[in-house]
């Protein structure tokens, strides 16, 4: 408990630093060639040190991992447990693989944040336009070189009870425009480390389980696409919730 403390006092004296930091590097360094690499790999590390502090830890295999070191020419789709669940996926995915997320417009149209978020390569997503909205993620996505891959979480905000909520179709839409597979990632235990109403999470272990590309033929039902999506990835996630372990 002591040593969680420490962990703790630390976290609340560097974090503000280590946020400012990551926050406003691409406002005066956005534009520098090979900028957004040196970035992710920044904000990776960044991520391990914060999960360090929280004594949170991230469980995936040697061969998830190997997997994502030569993934390409995918999207991410992501189950949405808790505000862990980003800082786990940024610490796991190898520095070899190149991801983004997309942000709602609203922060981008933040005044802080606005020449950030474009220089770190985020991608922008209104969610008041609806189909413009998802043509404009969709080229976007098309013009992302094969080794990036954007990050979307599924079931488009974080899921309520213990089962996958619902998904929305954004990710096979894409996916199916661009000829690009879906690589799904499962997280578990993430909210029971991090409840809806705790600041702070219980130390504790969350679980990813990475499974193998799925590819959507533009030809296939859309809610068909989403039904086989959801079903691969529930099965995983069904086989590994229960109890874990919470300090």
């Amino acid at each position: 408990m002591l040593l969680i403390l420490a962990k703790r006092i630390l976290l609340v004296l560097a974090g503000p630093f280590i946020f400012l930091f990551i926050a406003f590097a691409p406002t005066f360094c956005g534009k520098r060639a090979g900028f957004r690499g040196w970035f992710w790999r920044i904000v990776s590390n960044s991520c391990s040190r914060l999960l360090w502090l929280l004594s949170v830890k991230v469980e995936i295999s040697a061969a998830a991992r190997e997997a994502l070191r030569t993934d390409e020419n995918s999207i991410i789709a992501v189950n949405h447990r808790s505000h862990l669940d980003g800082f786990s996926m940024l610490h796991v995915i190898p520095h070899e693989k190149w991801v983004t997320f997309g942000a709602k417009k609203e922060l981008f149209d933040a005044a802080l944040l606005h020449r950030g978020f474009h220089g770190a390569g985020l991608l922008e997503i209104d969610r008041s336009k609806g189909r413009d909205a998802l043509s404009s993620l969709t080229e976007a996505v098309s013009a992302m070189p094969a080794r990036r891959s954007p990050i979307l979480f599924v079931e488009g905000t974080r899921a309520h009870g213990e089962g996958l909520a619902p998904f929305k179709a954004g990710a096979v839409l894409i996916a199916q425009s661009t000829g690009r597979a879906i690589r799904p990632f499962v997280i578990s235990y993430s909210d029971k480390l991090l409840p809806r109403d705790k600041v702070f999470p219980h130390a504790g272990t969350i679980h990813i389980d990475v499974l193998d590309q799925m590819t959507f033929s533009p030809d296939e039902e859309t809610d068909q696409a989403i039904g086989r999506l959801r079903a691969a990835m529930a099965t995983s996630y069904d086989s590994t919730t229960g109890e874990t372990t919470v300090w």
